[in-house]
């Protein structure tokens, strides 16, 4: 899964990418739509955010190009199959947490009772 790999600056600007997508395969999108996006604590600037959507688009998640529209810097992001399916990915790596998570809580609750039901038998 290509979530797996991403940290938790790379999620934040890849949810804010996809949000901006709204389902589209290619869209221009100002750095400053992206910044409005993120999260206020997580501080970036535009220099932060260039370095880390190219590192997005390295890792196949879209193709960018900047671009100039009136002045403004613009992208045009075309998804790629790893953007597009993002959200899904990330979905089922939640799920397979949280499954390893109930089967941990699971196993160690079973492991009570049968020190429980040990300690009883042999006393």
């Amino acid at each position: 899964m290509l979530s797996e790999k991403l940290n938790k600056r790379e999620n934040e600007v890849m949810n804010a990418v996809f949000l901006l997508s709204a389902g589209k395969e290619r869209f221009l999108v100002a750095p400053c739509e992206i910044l409005s996006v993120l999260p206020p604590k997580s501080g970036f600037d535009e220099e932060k955010l260039e370095r880390l959507l190219r590192s997005l688009e390295l890792d196949g998640y879209f193709e960018m190009i900047a671009s100039d529209r009136k002045g403004e810097k613009v992208y045009v992001v075309h998804m790629r199959e790893a953007g597009l399916a993002y959200k899904r990915t990330d979905a089922q790596r939640r799920r397979a947490v949280c499954f390893k998570w109930g089967v941990a809580a699971i196993g160690a609750v079973i492991t009570f009772l049968i020190g429980m039901i040990l300690r009883l038998i042999f006393k």
